[in-house]
């Protein structure tokens, strides 16, 4: 079948790999002159890197990086607060927890949908060629030049303000600002070390992963940052999340400088004085939707933020498009008959909206925070689902009770704990397991995560 895709981002870009190794004709429209990537690096979870592997994704050659620890400081002194250990992330995930430079991930997935070396067809791109008009009901897309092209299913990963995704529903972008922001900026590891201070920072403190540092003097505003390398250490990767007081227009670098440095002036002087040799610091706000209900629309489908964009608490943007271009490239592998589209789109719904709504849904709020969400999280759950979700706060951020309560109420540790155990308890029911008491597990939970 022809697909077209709008956008050469991850999403767009992943999935052109995924329907073109399934067989199909694939046409990628990119708005800008240059097919490249910007930004900075980013967090490859597990389950995005099983969607890479399926690809044939090399992750040597972007130059991926394995993070094998994930842990939390306070930001003022760098004392530890909470570590998760990924050693053996792919003994329990059957992947490893990797960071990859933007424009690393981006260049490797370009080969795999363009090289002609590779089997089946390769995609065609098209640069320098924005959408202005879709039509969902006949599937044909117009460029900026007027021009009409004609597909079987038009793919829209067109990111955060899709053009796609206002034309489908039929009404203005709803993307909204979430009121936080995020300075980015990369630094060369050998430059950083020619500083003493920081040399030690890195060879003698620095873990061998991510390292979020927490504003727990101010725990009422959402202020950190995150540290992990990339590009084979060559390169550190520096993220500073905040609520800055308005959102401003484009500054320039000395100003984001200054900034960052204002914004984290209270954080450890070896944090500050990182910032101060930063070459170039951007500054981006934001901005994530609602979940929608739903994705296809006639012969369009969203995918990526132009379906879920999410904040980047939790590190899942760029997973959750890889698992949709998974899903999308295996429903559709070697279908050749288009009349069967539409069913093999319910079933895409089907597999990823309450997943990937679930996951939007928890980025709202920091580790620490989830109890906020956890009725919204429950409405993208099915009966089975809800048992399970009280567990699935836990196993998937491994909360510390004893390190919770620097961000939680008592109150709200027990009603957190109170669902925990309800749905454990539920749990051994409907596993025909009934001999089991709620102070059974308490002692047990209780120890496992306090070491009580």
């Amino acid at each position: 079948m022809h697909i077209i895709i709008v956008g050469a981002g991850i999403a767009g870009l992943s999935a052109a790999v995924a329907l073109r190794q399934g067989g199909h004709r694939v046409e990628i429209f990119e708005k800008s002159a240059f097919a490249a990537e910007i930004g900075a690096a980013l967090a490859l979870a597990p389950n995005g890197v099983h969607v890479l592997n399926s690809l044939n994704f090399s992750l040597r050659r972007a130059r991926a990086t394995r993070l094998l620890l994930w842990q939390v400081t306070h930001g003022s002194n760098l004392e530890p607060i909470s570590v998760i250990d990924f050693n053996d992330a792919e003994e329990r995930f059957g992947a490893p927890l990797m960071a990859v430079h933007r424009v690393d991930l981006h260049k490797e997935l370009l080969r795999l949908a363009l090289d002609e070396n590779e089997s089946n067809r390769p995609a065609a791109l098209h640069l320098g060629m924005p959408i202005v008009k879709v039509s969902p009901e006949e599937g044909w897309v117009e460029t900026k030049d007027g021009q009409r092209h004609q597909a079987d299913l038009v793919v829209a990963a067109d990111g955060v303000h899709s053009v796609i995704r206002r034309a489908a529903l039929g009404r203005e972008n709803d993307a909204r600002y979430s009121g936080k922001s995020a300075f980015r900026f990369l630094a060369d590891t050998k430059t950083l070390r020619e500083d003493e201070g920081i040399r030690r920072l890195i060879d003698e403190w620095k873990p061998p992963g991510a390292t979020i540092f927490a504003d727990t003097a101010n725990p009422d505003v959402e202020r950190h940052m995150v540290w992990y390398d990339c590009q084979g250490g060559e390169v550190q990767n520096f993220v500073g999340i905040h609520e800055p007081a308005r959102q401003d227009a484009i500054a320039s670098a000395d100003d984001q400088r200054g900034r960052m440095i204002q914004e984290f002036s209270h954080y450890h002087p070896d944090l500050v004085r990182i910032i101060r040799l930063a070459n170039e610091i951007k500054c981006w706000p934001i901005f994530s939707h609602e979940p929608l209900s739903q994705w296809s629309y006639g012969k369009v489908l969203l995918i990526g933020d132009s379906a879920h964009a999410m904040l980047p608490f939790g590190g899942q943007g760029s997973n959750q498009a890889l698992e949709d271009a998974g899903a999308l490239g295996y429903l559709l592998r070697g279908v050749d008959d288009a009349s069967k589209m539409q069913q093999r789109l319910k079933f895409f719904e089907e597999v990823r909206i309450n997943r990937a709504s679930r996951t939007q849904t928890m980025s709202k709020v920091s580790v620490g925070n989830e109890l906020k969400v956890f009725d919204q999280v429950k409405k993208f759950a099915n009966d089975n689902q809800s048992m399970y979700l009280c567990v699935l706060f836990w196993t998937s951020y491994r909360a510390d009770i004893g390190k919770m309560s620097l961000f939680l109420s008592q109150t709200e540790l027990s009603m957190i704990l109170g669902r925990f155990l309800s749905a454990v308890v539920a749990t051994h029911l409907a596993d025909g397991n009934p001999d089991i008491t709620f102070s059974k597990i308490a002692s047990g939970f209780c120890r496992r995560t306090t070491g009580s």
